[in-house]
């Protein structure tokens, strides 16, 4: 695990937030949903994402697909999209 140096306090409400740095190079944006989780006395926090949501769209269907062993999900309109970028380049 990698230490940032960053230090918070948690406030009152036991709340703690997570820099703009971190959430930027996190791509996690206001009101984004976190799943958290616990490891020994390790909380993790970690940007959520349903189960087979579109990497390109974030739709959730049956209809979406998952590639490259489940590290990229499309769904039809997400693999339209990802063809017509492809075929700029």
């Amino acid at each position: 695990m990698k230490s940032t140096g960053i230090v918070r306090r948690i406030d009152e409400l036991g709340r703690v937030v997570i820099p703009k740095e971190l959430r930027r190079g996190l791509e996690i944006e206001n009101k984004d949903p976190i799943e958290i989780y616990v490891e020994d006395e390790k909380i993790i926090l970690k940007k959520f994402k349903a189960n087979m949501e579109c990497d390109i769209t974030g739709q959730v269907s049956e209809e979406n697909e998952s590639f490259f062993n489940g590290k990229l999900v499309l769904s039809p309109e997400g693999k339209t999209i990802l063809l017509e970028q492809l075929s700029k380049k």
